[in-house]
């Protein structure tokens, strides 16, 4: 379980983060949805330990994290899998020594093992034999497969994604968000997820948690979230120009 309690942050001297409260239950997909610039990524970040806050709490199985010493940080971080915004894989690498670079860097495996395991994650996100292919080789939504085969690679508690459907065309979107929903029934995943795409996040989420104007103003079901009587919650999930929400 991971509970943010208080959570403030600025960043530049402007506040971004202005006192979020929200709780993540164990085995959950938590969708965090709202505008740009609103600081969903700076909540992730936050959650693995990237930024620390002004003031506020992030408790992980119970744990203030926000007191951790660096040292407790890296070893925190290897019970999380992360699939960035843009893949952010290594052109210069190999799609395999982009997938292996956590096991070889953390030295948890031999060198026959990280091969192995390097070719089980391909093939669960459907890539199977392509270790030796290049980034520049593949599609977008190849690439978005590779980083979610190295989210996976050290057998994460948690995963974290950033964006996973950006830049997609419809169809390869959701063959992403057919992937993550797989990784629901691995033992004891909790998934936290992040997008401006309301389709992924209704297909993917157990719960939807909006965030607006530095604070979580809703958070429940799809469902729920569909028949929201809130103003500001129904422009965003419609896309409408007009409503609450003005500064555009």
């Amino acid at each position: 379980m991971i509970e943010i309690i208080g959570l403030h942050k600025k960043l530049a001297g402007q506040p971004v983060l202005k006192g979020i409260d929200l709780t993540i239950n164990k085995g959950e997909t938590l969708t965090v949805i709202g505008r740009s610039g609103e600081g969903k990524s700076v909540l992730l970040k936050h959650i693995i330990g990237l930024f620390r806050p002004d003031s506020g709490r992030i408790l992980i199985d119970g744990e203030d994290i926000t007191s951790y010493k660096i040292s407790e940080l890296y070893r925190l971080r290897r019970r999380f899998g992360v699939l960035f915004q843009g893949s952010a894989l290594f052109d210069s690498l190999t799609v395999g020594e982009n997938i292996g670079l956590g096991l070889r860097e953390h030295k948890i495996y031999p060198e026959s093992e990280i091969r192995r395991i390097i070719g089980e994650k391909l093939a669960r996100v459907d890539l199977k034999g392509m270790e030796n292919k290049k980034p520049a080789e593949l599609s977008g939504g190849m690439k978005k497969r590779v980083g979610l085969a190295r989210a996976i690679a050290m057998s994460p508690e948690y995963i974290l994604y950033d964006e996973p459907t950006t830049g997609l065309d419809p169809i390869t979107a959701d063959s992403i968000n057919n992937l993550i929903i797989e990784l629901k029934t691995e033992p004891e995943i909790t998934s936290i997820a992040v997008t401006h795409d309301m389709a992924s996040a209704y297909k993917i989420s157990d719960r939807i948690a909006m965030l607006h104007d530095g604070k979580i103003i809703f958070t429940g079901a799809p469902d729920e979230i569909k028949n929201s009587n809130s103003q500001t919650v129904q422009q965003f999930i419609m896309g409408k120009a007009r409503g609450p929400i003005t500064n555009f």
